[in-house]
């Protein structure tokens, strides 16, 4: 009689509520996503509800979890799981914690070393009529993560305040600009809101990494910094920097990445556009929605070296011009990158802790537009022989400027050395703070210290290659000093620009002078020169010269780009010598600011209104504006269009929504429209518990 009384699963019960036991202990909770999330090499629990008391002497049941089309115990894609006594760190195994009536309550640990990604779950029980399994339930779904509070995992960071920031903070900082003005704006990560998740996996998916691979996060980052921009497998961003848009949205106008995302997620096709600072917010929401700890970092002054010479190459004219038909470097007024924080094992001790990641296409890495992971550690001391783009990284921050003309014979005649322009400084967000931190130092040693030669003399070693030697022609003026200062000015005013010249010889010196004035796209390709203006200046000895040019809005305005950015190249020929001074620099226009309110009390589950005011501040009227705004747990992103906004006249547009989850959050908006980019507002705003 006893065989008609064998073991049946009534049910199973995987405490996947935000505040239940597992998502709480796994720091999950946030996750917008019904199903059970948690974390690789810490246990978790489940009670299942059998047909009668659990027998250990006499029933024989097992666990299964499987991933992917062809589940094998080999590729670690089928997991059976026996119930045993103790529980191994960072190994799979369950044992039984709590025994009552017909349930059991079961502690299961997986492997510190799992993939990640979202298993299929099953209960086998051995019975006289063969083994009997639960059948397929999708509520019974389990989505294993990245682990950083899990000494054993490969991402394991110490500091809770750091995995707070870093896994947990779903919104963050860009620090744009460049590096006389630094300016910030808020970007919504939102790796908790609802689908991204899976569109996180999903990329592994596109990109074909095979789920073996899919437990390691070195593999992870290479394959998503290919996978982010759409250059060669259809990722997720086309990137533009021509300031033409059309059917997209221009890069300035996302506020996060949600919207990004989801709509690559559905579609399949490649969202339009991007540029850096969008590839690097995307790629930041991926490697925490994954678990990995990231941080999105910015560096000013940064080299895009064609050749990978460790030096930017700048050709002048007769005139002492820039020529832009032999010009092939440049400088971006900043570039963003990422950083993702693992273990090496495939390097040596050491190597381990931020790793530079790239999702911006720049150049193409084993025949692919990819960067990295390489190891800020080792591009700091030059040993850039560690995969992955070490070298070009390395250049990124560390490359030397170099002015040089055609002469009479065809020679190259270098007129200036600027070893100090490049990777001038290098910033993340603090934890726990919105402050800027500088972490220049975490990739380069101080400026001409005996550590940054040997940096220098190491990274050589290891193929970076650079002229060595000073060429015998280079004889600088050395006794007259020339420096470029730009008042601060709001976009539509009028500034000026002063050149200063000191002559710390007894000699008197005339100095033929020329300024041009480019508007350029922040990667420091110029778009179109405005200004032109050349004199001779009277330098006597032993003294400081200052002359001013004026600069009209009328100038500018008609051929402004997005980032309102200008470049100033100034050089000068001393007369009586003919040696040339020559200099550079950015300057980035003041840009007016959305205002942000809020109305009414701020409860969960209770509706409040948002509202958005700008003022526009030209002395014409702004033709097809959007503006867009969002906040992780607040609201959706809401768009909203407006035909025109008269000159100096007001906007305001009120937003309903209905927040969903309480605490400190964050509302970003945006306005774009072609007169008129990188407009944005934020607001922090406490919701209260009902």
């Amino acid at each position: 009689m006893a065989e008609k009384n064998y073991l049946r699963v009534v049910d199973i019960h995987m405490f996947k509520e935000p505040d239940e036991i597992n998502k709480q202990q796994h720091h999950t909770d946030k996750y917008y996503n019904p199903k059970l999330i948690v974390r690789r090499g810490q246990p978790f629990q489940i009670q299942i509800d059998f047909s009668r008391p659990y027998e250990p002497e006499k029933d024989q049941i097992w666990l299964e979890y499987l991933i992917g089309r062809y589940p094998q115990p080999n590729k670690g894609t089928y997991i059976p799981i026996l119930i045993g006594d103790v529980l191994k760190p960072g190994e799979w195994g369950a044992k039984i914690i709590h025994k009552e009536n017909n349930s059991i309550r079961l502690s299961i640990m997986s492997s510190s070393t799992c993939i990640i990604g979202k298993f299929r779950f099953y209960v086998a029980i051995r019975t006289p009529y063969g083994i009997i399994r639960t059948h397929r339930n999708s509520a019974t779904d389990t989505y294993i993560l990245f682990n950083p509070w899990c000494q054993l995992d490969a991402v394991y960071l110490d500091d809770e305040k750091e995995r707070e920031e870093y896994v947990l903070n779903d919104v963050g900082i860009v620090f744009h600009g460049d590096v006389n003005e630094v300016k910030l704006r808020s970007w919504s990560y939102g790796q908790f809101e609802e689908n991204v998740l899976d569109a996180c996996l999903f990329l592994m998916d596109k990109a074909e990494l095979e789920l073996s691979g899919r437990g390691n996060p070195i593999k992870i980052c290479r394959v998503a910094s290919a996978m982010i921009n759409s250059k060669d497998e259809n990722g997720v961003l086309a990137g533009s920097w021509d300031n033409l848009y059309a059917y997209g949205v221009p890069p300035s106008a996302w506020t996060g990445s949600v919207d990004i995302l989801l709509e690559y997620y559905s579609s399949k096709q490649p969202v339009r556009y991007g540029q850096c600072w969008v590839f690097a917010g995307v790629f930041n929401t991926f490697l925490r929605c994954l678990g990995i700890p990231a941080r999105l970092i910015t560096n000013y002054s940064s080299a895009h070296d064609n050749n990978a010479n460790l030096q930017l190459d700048f050709f002048l004219d007769d005139e002492g011009q820039v020529d832009n038909r032999l010009t092939k470097d440049s400088i971006w007024n900043y570039h963003c990158w990422n950083e993702a924080w693992m273990t090496r094992p495939d390097l040596p001790v050491g190597f381990g802790g931020w790793q530079a990641v790239d999702g911006t296409p720049q150049e193409t890495s084993d025949g692919m537009y990819r960067c990295g992971p390489a190891s800020v550690q080792a591009i700091k001391h030059g040993h850039v022989c560690f995969q992955f783009d070490a070298p070009f990284v390395y250049a990124e921050v560390n490359s030397d400027v170099i002015y040089s003309r055609m002469g009479k014979n065809g020679s190259q005649v270098i007129e200036k050395i600027d070893t100090t322009h490049i990777g001038r400084l290098i910033v993340t967000k603090g934890v726990g703070t919105d402050d800027m931190v500088d972490i220049t130092e975490n990739y380069k040693f101080q400026e001409g210290s005996a550590e940054e030669r040997l940096a220098l003399e190491t990274a050589v070693m290891y193929g970076v290659k650079k002229q060595t030697t000073q060429p015998s022609t280079y004889q600088p003026q050395k006794d007259v000093e020339m420096d470029l200062q730009m008042q601060k000015a709001v976009l539509g005013s009028d500034f000026k620009v002063t050149i200063i010249f000191r002559n710390k010889s007894r000699n008197s010196y005339t100095a033929t002078t020329y300024l041009s004035g480019n508007i350029v796209f922040y990667t420091g390709v110029t778009k179109s020169e405005f200004k032109k203006h050349s004199f001779s200046a009277k330098l006597g000895p032993l003294s400081s010269s200052a002359f001013d040019v004026m600069i009209t809005s009328a100038e500018y305005l008609n051929d402004l780009l997005d980032q309102a950015s200008f470049h100033f190249f100034v050089t000068a020929r001393i007369n009586e010598t003919g040696k040339v001074l020559a200099m550079q620099k950015a300057m980035v226009l003041e840009i007016p600011i959305l205002q942000i309110k809020t109305k009414g009390e701020m409860v969960v589950d209770r509706e409040m209104s948002v509202v958005v005011e700008f003022t526009n501040p030209l002395k014409q009227a702004l033709e097809n504006v959007t503006l867009r705004l969002e906040g992780p747990g607040v609201l959706r992103t809401m768009k909203k269009e407006f035909r025109q906004i008269p000159a100096t006249s007001t906007l305001i547009w009120e937003v309903k929504c209905i927040p969903k989850r309480p605490g400190l959050r964050k509302l970003i908006a945006s306005l774009n429209c072609d007169a008129l980019r990188h407009v944005y507002g934020e607001l922090n705003i406490q919701i209260q518990k009902p």
